[in-house]
């Protein structure tokens, strides 16, 4: 039976989704071999990534002087493959919302200056700071946000006013949950764990005249944004069959309406989780109303015992994975676009069984 997954990531894939990967595992198209075993400079591969990042461009209305990357190594390579490749003054100015801004904030200082232009830390992330008049440096080669803080469960419903500078975005965690306007970022990119696919990808959307070609030749070949760019994602093996999976998942949100269909549903889900949350007296939402997020809900309960028997519980009854993340504790509802409205049905009802019985 499958479970209703919560997990933050890796998270549950559309059973449709998975059902055609079964199909197609032991043969692919007539080919006799499963995609786990296809070179990658075969013309099977090269249609796969072609039409892969063909549908991604289309989802996201992605502009021609825009290039897409496909990269190992998940988000947490990205922290070092950034400064790498954007730092030419050295400097960049970094907003922290979450452990994953910090991370990148801290991997960044390796390579060059980083200043905190701004930070939610004040208030235990709970919050997204105001971003509309912020001291951005004038040597500064890019400003860096975690657009979407899984751990805390805040998004940027705003984007930051850079002054004019490129806008680095972490979007992990909101990808391909709603439209981003591309055309606002200099870099937008996000490990596929959450929303698009298997671990151990990250799509990078870079504009083109940021990808430079006369980087530090201590910069690693595998981490060089214009290598990468030059050799269309195939400079060495990438992790062909996440690939794969991420073109099976765009063509479902294709066939389910698109980005703009699935911020709808993803509203609706999460109006259901937050409105019982609101007039609950044991279940307290931990983000500020104004910075929530659709993605990650975080709500905690009166006492730390409590938060572990309703995660107990719920397990029992098929949801599992909602305990909070080691850092914070707590309960979080990850509700991304493969959470069908069901599952989300399906928790309020548990919690409002296990409020009326714990009260």
């Amino acid at each position: 039976m499958r479970v209703f997954n919560f997990s933050a990531g890796p998270a549950m894939l559309p059973q449709e989704v998975l059902e055609q990967a079964a199909s197609e595992m032991l043969d692919y198209h007539g080919t006799g071999e499963s995609v786990m075993e296809m070179s990658h400079r075969s013309p099977e591969f090269k249609a796969i990534i072609e039409q892969t990042e063909q549908d991604f461009r289309d989802l996201l209305d992605v502009p021609d002087n825009y290039r897409v990357l496909f990269m190992q190594g998940g988000g947490t390579q990205q922290f070092a493959c950034v400064p790498l490749n954007l730092m030419k003054n050295h400097v960049a100015d970094y907003i922290l919302t979450g452990n994953w801004s910090k991370k990148a904030a801290a991997e960044a200082e390796k390579y060059g200056k980083v200043n905190i232009i701004a930070s939610s830390a004040d208030r235990n992330f709970t919050y997204i700071p105001d971003c509309s008049d912020l001291p951005v440096d004038d040597d500064a080669d890019y400003v860096y946000i975690c657009e979407n803080n899984t751990i805390y469960g805040t998004k940027y419903h705003t984007l930051p006013d850079t002054k004019g500078k490129p806008l680095v975005a972490d979007v992990s965690s909101c990808f391909m949950s709603e439209k981003h306007d591309v055309r606002k970022y200099g870099v937008l990119w996000g490990g596929v764990q959450k929303n698009v696919g298997p671990a151990g990808l990250a799509i990078v959307t870079i504009r083109s005249d940021l990808i430079r070609e006369d980087l530090d030749p201590k910069v690693p070949t595998i981490m060089n944004y214009h290598t990468t760019a030059e050799k269309n994602s195939l400079y060495n093996t990438p992790p062909c069959y996440t690939i794969y999976m991420c073109g099976l998942v765009f063509q479902w949100l294709k066939r389910m309406g698109g980005l703009d269909e699935m911020h709808r549903r993803n509203e609706a889900k999460a109006k259901l989780l937050y409105d019982y949350l609101d007039q609950s007296r044991i279940f307290h939402p931990t983000a500020e109303k104004d910075s929530r997020s659709l993605m990650n809900v975080t709500f905690v309960t009166d006492s730390k015992e409590m938060d572990a028997k309703f995660v107990k519980e719920a397990a029992d009854e098929g949801m599992i994975n909602l305990k909070g993340h080691r850092s914070v504790g707590g309960v979080r509802a990850s509700i991304y676009n493969a959470m069908p409205e069901e599952g989300v049905r399906k928790l309020v009802e548990f919690m409002d069984r296990f409020e009326k019985a714990n009260r």
